[in-house]
């Protein structure tokens, strides 16, 4: 057995004469640095749009306590992002870099709890190739671009976590008090169920510890009174809007009580199938999708699973901490076995796994499971940096030879300064590769991409050029971009309501359905066309620069005029003083 084991302290140090440690300050904000690049990008459709819709919403109506978007009543998530990022818009304006910082700062504090209760469960080493995992992880990385609650919920959980560990450790009522004030938080970003996920991890850790007193510990008990007493604003919010007036239709229905989806249908009614959202779960879908979205460290989690089942104290240091484990592996395992599944929602276990992988990793002996990862990484670092040329040249960014080069460039200097194969320089090389990557997809990829996002396109040309309401007909797919960016008035309209006019609208709607309003008679005038893609769904059509074309759709802005003749004339030009029209009633 002597001869599997390798002491990474005698044999290791000439491969990397710069100890990682003297790198972690600069690492650390290169990571920041690269997770903040998306906050000027547009707000990518449908989700971060629809979220961005309502609290845009909340700001223009000064209400804060119902939640609107396309003039109805919306029951879906609960309030705290949107009281967040409505706070945002109120100092920053309407604009992607006010919605995205406060997911940041979340994201962010994420980062630091991530540091303080590794440091705290294991060491300062742990903690700080905890937090390098962390800001390396590729789909939160992504999240902090295509905002939704996930960053907010990261960021609370951990930081739960930390709370009430230290309550745990110290039986402090700061703690508990401070813990339980960020579970609240958590809970009113996604719902109840995240107080089970959490508290899983404690009562796992207590059960093997046979820490029986912790179950009769009373501070745990108010603790939970004090969550339910600090989510009263959702749940007087929610009254409100919902239970006050059984009479409004939501999801097709009328009666509907806002505090029972809060406390049910949205979670546990997804879990089950039972509630008004329904999903179809397939029970390996966050097996692969941990592969891309834990990268570069997806390969490393799945040896450490291996390794540990052969022997499950290997995903635990000496010490014995059984917390980030239990609320990793049961969240993944209720995620995988719930009947409503979306990648992102692997986001908030992140940092649980971060630390479960860095502890792992700094007592890995095992001779054979580091060769694996070693030459895993290997290859994950140079198929990565081919993966960003090739796609440069399919999608066609701009500057492709030059990006080429950087990107040439930069594999060449980190091998420089982590040279070798030592474990350390490894992690190193895979942590720099994730940000080059990146890098690569905020700055030159995704601008790219967002040309077809024509909801925003579309929005600035009304705004530059056009100065008055704008309407979107109902049975076309919401761009709630347009709805976002637009600074005119935007209204839902069904085609029936057309039989009102009495003078004409501007219309912002597919090709397809304009095309269909002339064969009704009605006359259109489009005065620009804009290319369409749901740039959140790629396909390899549209990625390939020389298929694209065949890939997107045409929305457009057009005047309509009441009256059976049938014309679209195309032009480009501004309106005219006669193309201008009234305005249709508000539809209610």
């Amino acid at each position: 057995m002597n001869n599997m084991k390798l002491d990474q302290s005698k044999q290791l140090p000439h491969k990397f004469p710069r100890p990682v440690e003297a790198w972690f300050t600069w690492l650390t904000i290169i990571g920041i640095v690269v997770n903040a690049s998306g906050l000027l990008l547009p707000i990518l459709e449908p989700d971060g749009a629809l979220y961005a819709t309502l609290s845009k919403n909340m700001v223009l109506r000064g209400d804060y306590m119902n939640l609107f978007v396309d003039g109805k009543d919306w029951l879906d998530k609960p309030h705290f992002p949107f009281w967040i990022t409505a706070f945002s818009f109120k100092l920053f304006g309407f604009n992607s870099f006010a919605y995205k910082l406060p997911a940041l700062l979340f994201w962010l504090a994420g980062a630091w709890y991530t540091y303080a209760l590794a440091k705290k469960l294991y060491n300062k080493q742990t903690a700080q190739w905890g937090l390098l995992i962390y800001l390396s992880v590729e789909h939160l990385i992504i999240s902090n671009n295509d905002v939704r609650a996930e960053p907010y919920l990261t960021g609370l959980m951990i930081g739960t976590a930390y709370y009430y560990y230290q309550a745990y450790t110290s039986n402090k009522w700061k703690y508990f008090i401070a813990g339980s004030l960020l579970l609240a938080f958590a809970v009113m970003t996604k719902g109840i169920f995240i107080v089970c996920m959490v508290m899983a991890g404690f009562v796992i850790d207590w059960v093997i510890k046979k820490q029986w007193k912790q179950f009769l510990n009373y501070r745990w008990w108010v603790s939970m009174v004090l969550v339910l007493l600090f989510i009263m604003p959702e749940l007087i919010s929610l009254y409100t809007q919902f239970d006050r007036h059984p009479e409004k239709l939501v999801f097709g229905q009328t009666n509907v009580s806002g505090i029972r989806f809060f406390f049910w249908d949205s979670q546990f009614g997804r879990f089950f199938n039972t509630g008004p959202i329904k999903g179809t779960g397939d029970k390996f879908f966050y097996v692969h999708t941990m592969i891309w979205a834990f990268l570069p460290w997806s390969v490393i989690l799945f040896v450490l699973i291996g390794s540990c089942m052969k022997n499950y104290k290997t995903i635990i240091s000496p010490a014995g901490n059984y917390i980030c484990s239990g609320i990793a592996l049961s969240g993944f395992l209720v995620f995988s076995v719930s009947s409503f599944q979306l990648p992102h929602y692997l986001n908030i276990l992140f940092p649980f796994f971060a630390i479960i992988v860095a502890a792992w990793l700094l007592n890995l002996k095992n001779n054979a499971l580091v060769k694996t990862i070693i030459y895993s990484q290997n290859t994950l670092y140079y198929l990565l940096f081919a993966a960003c040329i090739a796609l440069a040249f399919i999608v066609g960014v701009p500057y492709k030879i030059a990006a080429t080069i950087v990107l040439a460039f930069l594999a060449f200097i980190m091998l420089r300064v982590f040279p070798g194969n030592g474990l350390p320089h490894i992690l190193a090389r895979s942590f720099g590769v994730i940000m080059a990557v990146n890098l690569f997809l905020n700055t030159l990829f995704y601008p790219v991409l967002f040309k077809y996002q024509s909801g925003k396109v579309a929005a600035d040309y009304v705004n530059s050029e056009q100065h008055e309401p704008v309407y979107l007909f109902n049975d076309i797919s919401p761009e709630y971009a347009f709805q976002f960016y637009c600074n005119e008035p935007t209204y839902k309209i069904d085609t029936r309501d057309l039989d009102t006019m009495k003078t004409g609208i501007m219309v912002y709607t597919s090709q397809e359905k304009a095309d269909s309003l002339e064969h009704m008679g009605y006359r259109l005038q489009i005065i620009q066309r804009f290319p369409h893609f749901h740039i959140s769904q790629l396909t390899g059509k549209f990625l390939n620069e020389k298929t694209r074309e065949n890939a997107i759709d045409q929305f457009v802005i057009a005047t309509m005029q009441p009256g059976l003749l049938a014309s679209i004339t195309n032009i480009t030009a501004p309106f005219c003083a006669s193309d201008k029209g009234g305005v249709l009633h508000r539809p209610r």
